[in-house]
């Protein structure tokens, strides 16, 4: 039959199925049942397939096979549909039209129908090829057609599978894709079915075990072996959670989506039952018990994974080195000497990580050792974390001079670190919102101690030189580790984390016996944390009363080292988007001009002034420049311009404008940053109130970040401003679009048109999510001379130039701006002329209000 006689086919069957779906859905929001929904969900594909494979009139030896999920008989909402069309040798051209009639009204049913059509021979040279065919196929189940022909392509490929290939093949795929979502669950937005610990995971198992004839189900892995009673329960238990978080989210979302992105969790909680209150949204509710489960399903994932492995690659004769009365080493993995060891010694538990990284050649642990860590969850109790030697155990794992982080990351997936550290398993999946991290809390801490870590590891100096070069000068490394587990571990309990934390580490340091001095820095490194970053970020470092006050508060080199590496590893630690070579820059500018300080050096205004002049005018000799060029351009300048700037960045704009003090026109000069990352651009013009605002339109125009800006006017009233700027989405190197931006800028500034209105660039979907209150903040300095404005918004297209139009616009002039972006959420503080705002308090009211409105989307 040609679906062209009869028009109504598709959309009868159209109809249908989507009647049937939705009353699918509606039985599904009362019963809650998920395997019910997939079931009927693929029955009714089922139908519809076999309905549409009758009209059209199939010729009998063709087969109708389902592949894939769907072949595994489970068909989520929006799930795509794979089918394979099995063909004999040899097809007519009939055939093969009533094939192609068949998959496009497969198409008009609104099915996202994946198809092939093969032979048999076809099948089994693809499933060699390639692991992801050989693994739909591994799934195969008849939906219509020849029984012959699908009987007759099981036989033929069930040979072909090698069981301990397909292991190898599957473990290196997961491996991959573990390494797509950076090795962790605990992203804010996880992929429930592709993520670390989602449904890909349990899927992987069951295709392996299914490959080598152990079994499709847990209930058949428990009767061979493979897992306890007590795994197989909570395995099913756990995929039923997955299964049914996965279907509700393409029901809410009315298409495929597996990401539980921010837009849909709250809906997506509230369909479960959560209800937010004060303390935690229910989206965190929902996630948090995301998280446990996915923690839960990684733990057996990995034990499961080691019986498989040792089920296909049996060593009899593998050496057994013994380590201690309790532990041996087999095949690099520890193994517990007996299976009841933990239950009849609990000191074994931390013991266990102790010996884990002390034997050399031990790269993991074993099924054994993993499931007995698992069974022993209840012995953890208040009693054994008061234990003296359990105590003992865990400080001595934190001091041990190799395999801290991966002991740390052993015991977060066993369960045994947040069963120790109380206060560290109630931030196990606690998500954030403040748009700039981008794990949950646990996982960001141990970011953190990875990072410091790394510091101290000869292979990875060259990502840090100087972080690596005084932490090899440090005294006591473990001290920054514990400094790191604690540093955010109050988060979520509502007031300053960073003060509440101390208390938890006060009380860590007396409980492990830490010495005074040394528990002295963890506490105070825990409540200031965030103070480095934010004097580098946020004030003047050309002030040098700013220096000295930082100074004063770290109080000696010690404190101010522990502080600095500690700052960077949590800054790293955030999210891939936060940290860049700038903040590094003004990072290691503050650390080294506060030692100086620190060190005694007499460092004032004068002497700072003297400095600079000297080092610049070295540099200018090196490119041959008269002993007296300089001093047309320098006689124009200030003090301010030289405490602000570096001696590298005096020499190249002297070089380049010595002779052009009065140029008429505006002169451009770009350079690729010397904090190696991005470009530096010198404008200098006459200066004219909207000037800053100009600059930035043209920046955001071209798509360019602005990290940092130094305005500075001249004494015969000319600009003189420096910008750091990157091009985050750009694909060609900064080195090729120097010249462009030099050329663009220029004719820019003459133009001298009216400034445009600020385009109301859209949010992002993750700050549509969780809006930040625009706030403004107005306040003169310490000396009256300027005015602080602090500005945090949501970040997005053009804010930047709308806040320095409205500046412009209201006459203000600006000496500095620290433009500080956090992921999804900027943080800007500009210095701004005084002398007009101190005058008029109508015109205070006037700009922050004009500002505010400026910040809202």
């Amino acid at each position: 039959m040609d679906i062209l006689a009869d028009p109504d086919l598709a959309p009868r069957l159209r109809t249908g199925l989507k009647t049937r779906t939705r009353e699918l859905y509606e039985d599904f929001a009362r019963t809650h049942n998920v395997q019910t929904l997939l079931m009927r969900r693929r029955r009714m594909v089922d139908e519809a397939l076999r309905e549409a494979w009758t009209v059209l009139q199939l010729p009998r030896e063709v087969a109708l096979v389902a592949v894939g999920g769907y072949g595994r008989g489970e068909l989520a909402p929006h799930s795509d549909v794979d089918v394979l069309v099995l063909v004999p040798e040899n097809t007519d051209t009939e055939c093969n039209q009533r094939i192609e009639q068949f998959i496009g009204l497969g198409w008009d049913l609104g099915l996202e129908l994946g198809s092939a059509v093969r032979t048999v021979e076809e099948c089994l040279l693809e499933a060699q090829q390639d692991i992801t065919v050989q693994t739909s196929m591994l799934e195969a189940r008849l939906v219509a057609g020849s029984r012959a022909l699908f009987e007759t392509f099981q036989q033929r490929f069930a040979p072909t599978v090698n069981a301990r290939e397909f292991f190898q093949a599957k473990l290196l795929e997961m491996r991959q894709r573990h390494a797509k979502y950076q090795y962790t669950p605990y992203a804010l937005e996880p992929n429930c079915k592709e993520s670390p610990g989602g449904l890909r995971d349990l899927q992987v198992i069951l295709w392996m075990t299914k490959a080598a004839g152990f079994g499709d189900s847990w209930n058949e892995l428990f009767d061979k072996g493979l897992l306890t009673r007590r795994e197989a329960q909570e395995l099913s238990r756990n995929e039923r959670l997955l299964k049914t978080i996965r279907a509700r989210l393409h029901i809410l979302a009315g298409r495929r989506q597996d990401v539980l992105v921010f837009d849909l969790q709250t809906t997506l909680a509230e369909s479960f039952g959560y209800r937010g209150n004060n303390v935690k949204r229910a989206s965190e509710l929902l996630m948090r018990r995301y998280y446990w489960v996915a923690k839960a399903v990684t733990q057996l994932n990995t034990v499961l994974l080691l019986n498989i492995e040792a089920r296909l690659f049996p060593q009899e004769s593998a050496v057994i080195r013994p380590l201690s009365e309790r532990f041996y080493e087999r095949q690099g993995m520890l193994e517990v000497s007996e299976a009841d060891i933990y239950e009849k010694n609990p000191h074994a538990i931390l013991e266990t990580f102790l010996i884990y990284q002390q034997a050399s050649g031990v790269k993991g642990l074993s099924a054994n050792t993993l499931r007995a860590l698992y069974n022993a969850r209840t012995l953890m109790d208040a009693k054994w974390r008061r234990d003296p030697e359990n105590r003992r155990l865990f400080l001595a794992i934190l001091q041990q001079p190799r395999g801290i982080t991966h002991a740390l990351r052993l015991m977060n997936q066993t369960s045994v670190l947040g069963r120790y550290l109380i206060n560290f398993r109630r931030i196990v999946g606690q998500m954030q919102h403040d748009l700039f991290h981008v794990y949950t809390v646990d996982q960001h801490i141990l970011m953190v101690v990875r990072n410091v870590r790394r510091f101290a590891i000869v292979e990875h100096t060259h990502e840090f030189p100087y972080c690596s070069q005084l932490m090899a000068h440090f005294d006591k490394p473990w001290v920054l580790y514990v400094a790191a587990l604690f540093h955010d571990i109050a988060k979520g309990r509502g007031g300053d984390h960073s003060l509440l934390g101390v208390g938890d580490a006060r009380r860590f340091c007396r409980q492990h016996g830490v010495a005074k001095e040394d528990a002295d820095l963890i506490c105070w490194l825990v409540e200031h944390h965030l103070t480095m970053s934010q004097v580098a970020q946020k004030q003047d470092l050309g002030d040098i009363e700013v220096i000295r006050n930082f100074a004063k508060a770290v109080g000696n080199e010690r404190y101010l080292t522990a502080l600095y590496l500690l700052t960077v590893a949590d800054i790293r630690g955030t999210s891939p988007k936060v940290w860049n070579a700038w903040k590094g820059k003004l990072l290691e500018d503050l650390y080294r001009m506060t030692l100086r300080v620190l060190g005694g050096d007499a460092v004032d205004r004068h002497s700072l002034l003297a400095q600079r002049k000297e080092e610049a005018i070295s540099l200018l000799r090196l490119v041959t420049m008269d002993s007296r060029a300089h001093e047309a351009l320098w006689d124009q300048l200030d003090v301010a311009f030289f405490l602000r700037h570096d001696a590298r960045d005096i020499a190249w704009l002297t070089r380049h404008l010595h002779d052009k003090v009065n140029s008429p026109t505006p002169i451009v000069r770009v350079r690729l940053s010397q904090a190696g990352e991005g470009l530096q651009v010198a404008v200098y013009t006459r200066d004219k109130t909207d000037l800053f605002a100009r600059i930035c339109g043209y920046f955001d125009r071209k798509s360019f970040s602005i990290l940092d800006a130094k305005i500075h006017t001249t004494r015969h009233g000319y600009a003189l401003d420096t910008f750091q700027i990157t091009d985050p989405d750009s694909v060609q190197h900064y080195r090729d679009i120097i010249a462009l931006v030099e050329h663009e800028l220029v004719i820019h500034l003459e133009r001298d048109e009216p400034l445009p209105e600020p385009t109301r660039g859209r949010l992002s979907r993750q700050s549509r999510s969780f809006p930040i209150k625009p706030r403004v903040d107005l306040r003169p300095d310490e000396r009256g001379q300027y005015y602080l404005l602090s500005v945090s918004a949501n970040d997005r297209t053009g804010l930047l130039y709308a806040i320095a139009r409205v500046l412009a616009r209201h006459g203000v002039s600006l000496h500095t701006a620290h433009i500080n972006t956090l992921g999804e959420r900027v943080e800007d503080v500009f210095l701004i002329d005084g002398t007009r705002l101190a005058e008029n308090s109508k015109l205070q009211l006037r700009l922050e209000t004009d500002l505010l409105d400026a910040l809202v989307v």
